[in-house]
């Protein structure tokens, strides 16, 4: 029977599906299936609304009828085939017939990983029309698939942080078979399956919780208003409602793990955080598989990366590190404006990003105005997801234009060598590979009001940043701006780019990650102008170089820096003297 053990949404069962609805604000509720008049439902002194409906089926569509005669989708819906204001649409996902009921996921030391949109990674933006792009991450070397938000959003287009029904896939993708369909192919390919999964927030438009329930907050405030409910009155019913998300999407469509977004805007004064439960009960959901939990957490706390005794995570896996990226952005492209200026002029930030994971580690940060981040040296490398590029990184640009639209060539090259050989983990986003330079700008699609807010918005953000001109700003609600970002695979078969990132990824595949499990925190580095050593003790008792010259000049590190053979050379090492944009890999004994 398909998940009879979840507390949300409809259930089935032998006597027909029982529709739920937590509505504690209200002392009645009716059910309205489409094509019959409503029919009232039982409630109870837990808040909780119930009416069992004997001929009830999939494919049948209701919504929930409020006092005042506001008709509201289930929170919990499994499809919303009309958006988020039309109804809800029974699922019954126990009649997928997976192929690969067997897989059990992949050690976390194996992850190349690939984020992507899906309505920008294809021209048809759908879960079908990625699994034929599959076959090609697979040749590339890709490991897992890290997809943008998922949950209902209001419109035609998104990039997806405005969901408002986190149970129900976007209809603008297809069907939630449709995404069973594409998790079970890339599986098919060996290839893990990440959500991105906000939890911080609800979007502006389409959200009724609220008229039902107390879902916010104002002992807690975020960027996007009220914090979610997750300590006040009430809120153990919220925190079921998302702990059991994250649970749904791993038991029902056998996902592989979530990168959380922007954890350090979920307040919670509970005695045990959300974040702590979450991981927790998701982990226990997974049993012996492998599931993998990655947080954006701009305060670098590393104590949520903390390992075990035996050097498993405790509750997360890795994070996001935006301060490496930094440090590489500012090296390929000479930019060093608004917080970019924290990490520039100084190779030990760079140095300390590859060795350490975070640049500043209780320091104080100028363009925060305080101190930011605690110590994470002790950490194992793989603690941190590293990139040159994801759809932050683009997006939040007025233009969305990509590194290689700003940088040149040899230091795109240069820091590619980089980021994908480093014993971090590291993530691609879509189209990098074969040098895509279709740009990856914001782009939304609410009602007029609100699109217009989102312009004025986005203009206002936009100019507090040096460098960024807000008068060239694309306005975010255009249709063509969403087009523009879709990726043309066309441009596929003339990169050279593609063949420079297979050598690399092959390589990784080959030398690197077998030295991975159980590597420790506690690496090396020194700098001397922009050229930077670092060393990492790896499993094996191995030990992994790197010297690099992420300049245009050539730069003195004063000896060789090379130990025992080296994997990969861009650029040369004339006794300690690297040339502009050199980076020499070499594997040694520790």
């Amino acid at each position: 029977m398909p998940l009879t053990n979840m507390t949300f949404g409809p259930a089935f069962s032998e006597d027909g599906i029982l529709f739920r609805l937590w509505a504690p604000l209200h002392e009645s509720v009716s059910l309205r299936i489409e094509g019959a008049d409503p029919r009232p439902m039982q409630a109870g002194e837990d808040g909780w609304h119930r009416c069992l409906v004997a001929d009830a089926g999939a494919g049948m569509r209701y919504r929930f009828v409020l006092p005042d005669g506001l008709e509201v989708p289930d929170p919990a819906s499994r499809f919303q085939p009309q958006d988020v204001h039309g109804p809800s649409e029974v699922v019954d996902l126990s009649s997928y017939r997976w192929n690969t009921s067997e897989w059990t996921g992949r050690p976390w030391e194996e992850m190349i990983i690939y984020e992507l949109h899906i309505g920008c990674f294809t021209p048809e933006g759908t879960f079908k029309a990625a699994i034929e792009r599959l076959d090609h991450l697979q040749a590339l070397g890709v490991t897992a698939l890290q997809i943008m938000p998922l949950a209902e959003f209001p419109g035609r287009y998104s990039w997806g942080y405005d969901g408002v029904l986190p149970y129900a896939p976007d209809s603008s993708y297809g069907r939630p078979e449709d995404l069973m369909a594409l998790v079970d192919a890339a599986h098919e390919r060996g290839i893990s399956v990440f959500l991105d999964a906000v939890y911080n927030h609800f979007g502006p438009d389409g959200n009724y919780i609220p008229s039902y329930a107390p879902l916010f907050t104002d002992h807690h405030k975020t960027p996007w208003g009220h914090g979610v409910n997750y300590d006040g009155d009430g809120s153990g019913m919220i925190r079921e409602f998302i702990i059991e998300n994250a649970i749904y999407w791993i038991t029902a469509f056998r996902l592989d793990g979530f990168r959380f977004d922007a954890v350090h805007a979920i307040k919670d004064d509970s005695k045990e955080h959300l974040l702590h439960a979450l991981a927790r009960r998701v982990r226990a959901a997974a049993g012996d598989r492998h599931v993998h939990l990655i947080v954006e957490n701009e305060e670098n706390d590393s104590e949520l990366l903390q390992r075990d005794e035996s050097g498993e995570p405790s509750l997360f896996t890795a994070q996001w590190n935006d301060d490496l990226h930094h440090v590489l952005h500012i090296a390929a492209t000479g930019e060093t404006f608004g917080y970019y200026a924290d990490y520039a002029g100084d190779a030990d930030k760079l140095g300390r990003a590859l060795a350490e994971g975070f640049v500043f580690q209780g320091e104080h940060m100028p363009y925060r105005g305080g101190s930011r981040g605690r110590p994470s040296g002790h950490l194992p490398p793989t603690a941190f997801v590293s990139f040159i590029q994801n759809h932050d990184q683009i997006g939040n640009r007025a233009l969305g234009d990509r590194i290689m639209a700003v940088s040149p060539a040899d230091a795109v090259k240069a820091v590619t060598s980089i980021y994908l050989l480093a014993p971090e983990v590291p993530m691609l986003f879509m189209g990098e590979e074969w040098g895509a330079d279709e740009p990856f700008p914001f782009f939304c699609d609410f009602d007029e009001d609100l699109n217009d807010k989102v312009r004025k918005g986005r203009r206002e953000e936009l100019s507090r940043l040096p460098g960024f001109d807000a008068g060239e700003l694309l306005d975010p609600t255009a249709p063509s701006t969403f087009a523009a970002a879709k990726l043309d695979w066309e441009k596929l078969a003339s990169s050279e780019t593609l063949d420079f990132y297979r050598m690399l990824l092959g390589l990784r595949r080959q030398r690197i990650i077998p030295l991975l499990k159980g590597a420790a925190g506690h690496a090396t580095f020194q700098s001397a102008g922009a050229a930077v050593a670092v060393a990492w003790t790896l499993a094996g008792n191995r030990r992994l170089h790197l010297a690099a010259n992420l300049s245009d000049e050539a730069a003195r590190l004063g000896h060789r820096h090379e130990d025992g053979e080296t994997i990969f050379r861009l650029g040369r090492n004339d006794d300690g003297d690297l040339a502009p944009w050199t980076v020499i890999w070499s594997i040694g004994e520790a």
